[in-house]
């Protein structure tokens, strides 16, 4: 198969497009033929070493957790899924190695649901990693009907499920960005706020007597502004700053979760949830990808495409 492979940390400079041996199946795994493969911020941390006092990896290392494909394979345990059932998951496992960036995976069953029918490949691809970031963040705040939640960084790849996911929920959002996103998100139900310099302020002019919860999705600060707006510390979370811990408030690291798979998959198909795809990259020019993941400021998810 191909595949995206690194054999030592760094820059783009280590990211090399190759040919490795087709992945074996383990009784309680699938084999999916990937058709697409969502490219998140982390798949460029774990190229750079940032990862490596939490994770084990071995080299040559395939990056990327997130895709979506057909399955090709089942092993011997296997009665979840069957060969050609169309699927998407975050496939997260114990150490870094065996990775989404190529044409095959061998995906344990408990990291994979059946992809939403409304979505196409590079949406499916897309939405693992983020959306399950989202409805975990969501969850562990406790967010509901009535609630006001303020989501910081609300235009990018989490934020804009977040938003959809809070609305689904009977939320009202307040979601920060640059001024060229508050469009956007107010096409996606939305109160739009700039970021930076006097936004607890501007924030206040919306929700006179504070929010009921806060998303941090950016770091840098966000999560301790959040306290000053959000009565109760234990309703902000963050998947960007630990020591939101030191204020009360929760640190999300997204879990591989089939049955939140299948939620989103639902929402999707419901016509409630979808996926802004902003660049699709051919999984040879991954490193491109993953330069403009970097950037941090893109709209929505990028997304290699295998075929």
């Amino acid at each position: 198969m191909k595949a995206i492979v690194i054999r030592r940390y760094g820059g783009p400079e280590v990211v090399e497009y190759t040919e490795l041996p087709d992945p074996k199946v383990g009784p309680d795994s699938v084999l999916v033929q990937v058709r697409a493969a969502g490219v998140n911020p982390v798949d460029w941390k774990v190229r750079e070493g940032r990862l490596d006092g939490l994770i084990d990896a071995h080299f040559p290392l395939v990056m990327g957790w997130d895709a979506a494909g057909v399955v090709r394979a089942v092993g011997g345990g296997v009665t979840e899924f069957e060969p050609g059932d169309e699927v998407y998951g975050y496939v997260r496992k114990d150490t870094v190695e065996h990775g989404t960036y190529a044409e095959l995976v061998a995906a344990p069953v408990r990291t994979l649901a059946r992809r939403p029918a409304a979505l196409d490949w590079a949406q499916c691809g897309g939405l693992p990693l983020a959306g399950l970031t989202a409805l975990q963040a969501l969850r562990a705040v406790r967010v509901g009907a009535g609630d006001t939640v303020l989501v910081h960084a609300a235009a990018g790849g989490v934020g804009h499920l977040a938003v959809q996911l809070a609305r689904a929920f009977g939320a009202r959002v307040i979601g920060t960005a640059g001024e060229r996103n508050h469009d956007y998100l107010r096409g996606l139900g939305a109160e739009p706020v700039a970021h930076g310099e006097g936004l607890a302020e501007r924030v206040r002019a919306l929700a006179p007597d504070g929010v009921d919860a806060a998303v941090d999705l950016v770091g840098g600060g966000a999560a301790g502004l959040s306290a000053t707006l959000v009565a109760d510390p234990a309703r902000i979370a963050s998947v960007a700053d630990y020591g939101v811990r030191a204020l009360g408030g929760q640190y999300v690291w997204a879990r591989p979760d089939a049955a939140g798979l299948a939620e989103l998959a639902e929402l999707a198909d419901a016509g409630r949830l979808t996926v802004t795809v902003a660049s699709t990259f051919p999984l040879a020019q991954a490193a491109s990808a993953q330069a403009l993941s970097a950037e941090g400021r893109t709209r929505g998810k990028i997304v290699l495409l295998t075929g």
